[in-house]
């Protein structure tokens, strides 16, 4: 029963933070703070309990720990939450990088502080939700609750030193590439029900059930195109990546966090969940091409980094080159290249990304303002 409360603990946080502004701008941080610590408490419990693996087994996964109750039962649509090691690992990093977002921002937002933490419990929310759910409707969900908070958090407390039209562009840049992917991923999701209705005669969004569905090499090379645009835009991978510089340099150092530490990588485990188990032949082909384009993101955000002046921006131009070495192991097929690319010591360059960057970039910034 710990998983439901690992994301409705921020849910419920963030309606708290909201409804007590009135009592004082101080009361929605401390709320905000105390909600991202005790989701971290509750996964370092689920850590501690051991039985938990990074290494992926072929067939269906190993769940350490489930949760399932039924939403939608005539199509098939639950609410299944489930976890293993790679999902332990991503909740665990997303409660540390939310606590170190609450205190990042902690004396940088000067309005709408209860809104201002709404928007970022509930992305933090979203975001476990990504790396919890299993039934595929369910998934999706999560997967688009989390773009308007977002879109929000850069639209609203944007980079001081930008004017407000500026915040608005970079946040409606982030809103339309990441729907277009959401709907490319929706369109995939459905086709693979249908196909999967077709040759079962059972609805299902089921993710365990979806992995049995068989299919022509064609369909199932469209299917994971789809599955694949839309991670990669979020990674982001290059020539996908033009929303990430400009959200990401006029983002809040919270948002900041988000960004760089979080919702990127729930693109990669998205790829590793779902993508490549879900069509293994046509992923192995198309892994060369998938490689060649972490080879260009690598070499390209490394050349882009260089050229910036924004602390910020040359921030986003690494994240890009770091996502493809990332890209290249998931592709590889080695499990030791898996493993090098969900390891502790990945976590760790991540938070290091991810938070001391952007407080770095916030430094800076008030310092020349």
């Amino acid at each position: 029963m710990l998983l439901p409360w690992l994301i409705l603990i921020p849910f419920i946080g963030g309606f708290l933070c909201w409804q007590t502004e009135r009592f004082g701008v101080k009361v929605p941080r401390w709320i905000a703070l105390i909600t991202m610590g005790l989701t971290l408490a509750l996964g370092l419990q689920l850590w501690l309990q051991g039985g938990y693996s990074l290494t992926q087994a072929a067939g269906i996964p190993q769940w350490q720990s489930e949760f399932i109750l039924p939403w939608i039962p005539r199509f098939g649509i639950s609410i299944h939450l489930a976890i293993d090691g790679l999902s332990l690992l991503m909740v665990v990093l997303t409660g540390l990088l939310g606590v170190l977002a609450v205190l990042c921002s902690w004396n940088e937002i000067e309005k709408y502080q209860g809104f201002f933490h709404l928007n970022l419990m509930w992305i933090l929310g979203g975001v476990i939700g990504v790396f919890l759910a299993i039934d595929m409707f369910l998934f999706f969900f999560f997967w688009e609750m989390m773009l308007v908070p977002m879109y929000f958090l850069i639209a609203l407390w944007g980079h001081k030193a930008s004017d407000g039209k500026t915040r608005i562009t970079a946040a409606t840049k982030f809103f339309i590439y990441t729907q277009a992917s959401g709907l490319v991923m929706l369109i995939a999701i459905l086709a693979l029900v249908f196909v999967h209705h077709n040759a079962t005669g059972v609805w299902t969004f089921n993710y365990e059930d979806l992995l049995k569905t068989p299919m022509s090499h064609g369909v199932e090379y469209l299917l994971m195109l789809g599955f694949f645009i839309a991670f990669a835009v979020k990674m982001p991978v290059v020539p996908l990546h033009g929303w990430l510089p400009d959200a990401h340099s006029q983002a809040p150092t919270a948002g900041s966090v988000d960004l760089a530490g979080i919702l990127l990588k729930t693109a990669a485990y998205g790829l590793l969940r779902f993508s490549l188990p879900l069509f293994p032949n046509a992923s192995a082909e198309f892994a060369p091409i998938a490689m060649w384009l972490g080879v260009i993101g690598i070499f390209y955000g490394a050349w882009m980094a260089f050229t910036q002046y924004d602390i910020k921006r040359l921030i986003a131009y690494t994240s890009v080159s770091h996502m493809g070495f990332v890209l290249i192991a998931i592709y590889t097929g080695s499990q030791l290249a898996y493993q090098g690319a969900v390891n502790p010591d990945d976590c760790a360059r991540s938070v290091g990304s991810g938070s001391v960057h952007p407080v770095w970039s916030a430094v800076r910034t008030s310092a020349y303002a």
